[in-house]
């Protein structure tokens, strides 16, 4: 299939995983945790707010946050509001897309180390019901252990430390355009998700990606 050039045999040495978007439909969750905490605070949801944060991650979107509407909050006090609103959700809703699981385990099976890489909070991912992390990917780099947003490129480049992958044999899977060009920047080829979330503009990060994924069930693993 077109859709899986590339993917399967895989182009590469090892893969590095967004989460968010990438292998799990959560843009709805994301949306109704940042309508809850402004709507608490009677704060209108400004037109591209949910889309500045998904780059930035907890720490430097709450600082954002706190700037743009002038909260007299400190950033923990926000990433921990968000953390608890994210937490339950996840706990009770979140699931892998069909497909990501499987890809990756073949991946693995056929000795490709694959990192996950989020700027999500490590208890919010882990409290999934249905997804171990630790026990799915060789290691997983979390926003809050390299202190970064994901326009730059320090998560990935931590990622493939972690496996001993140079940048150059790494593909990247995300699904927004400022990580695409961000892990592009040091020299890791990426591919484009399609995810669920119908603000996400397909088009410029389709032409921003090296390779193409509508869906995971698109790799035929045969």
């Amino acid at each position: 299939m077109a859709a899986a050039k590339g993917l399967w045999p895989f182009e590469g040495k090892a893969a590095i995983f967004d989460f968010d978007g990438t292998l799990a439909n959560t843009a709805h969750i994301w949306h109704k945790v940042d309508h809850i905490f402004l709507e608490r605070r009677g704060l209108p949801y400004p037109t591209g707010y949910g889309d500045a944060l998904a780059a930035l991650g907890f720490a430097k979107g709450a600082q954002y946050t706190i700037d743009l509407f002038g909260l007299n909050e400190t950033v923990q006090e926000v990433c921990d509001e968000w953390n608890d609103l994210g937490r339950e959700m996840y706990r009770r809703t979140v699931m892998l897309r069909d497909g990501a699981e499987q890809y990756i385990r073949a991946l693995r099976q056929m000795g490709i180390p694959c990192a996950l890489a989020t700027t999500n909070d490590v208890a919010v991912v882990t409290s999934m019901r249905n997804m171990n992390p630790s026990e799915l990917f060789d290691t997983c780099v979390y926003g809050a252990e390299v202190g970064k947003g994901k326009d730059e490129p320090d998560i990935y480049l931590e990622a493939a430390r972690r496996i001993d992958a140079a940048p150059s044999d790494c593909i990247v899977f995300e699904d927004i355009v400022v990580a695409v060009r961000s892990a592009r920047s040091v020299g890791m080829r990426t591919c484009g998700v399609n995810s669920s979330d119908p603000t996400q503009p397909v088009d410029e990060l389709r032409t921003a990606s090296d390779l193409w994924l509508d869906d995971w069930l698109d790799i035929p693993l045969q």
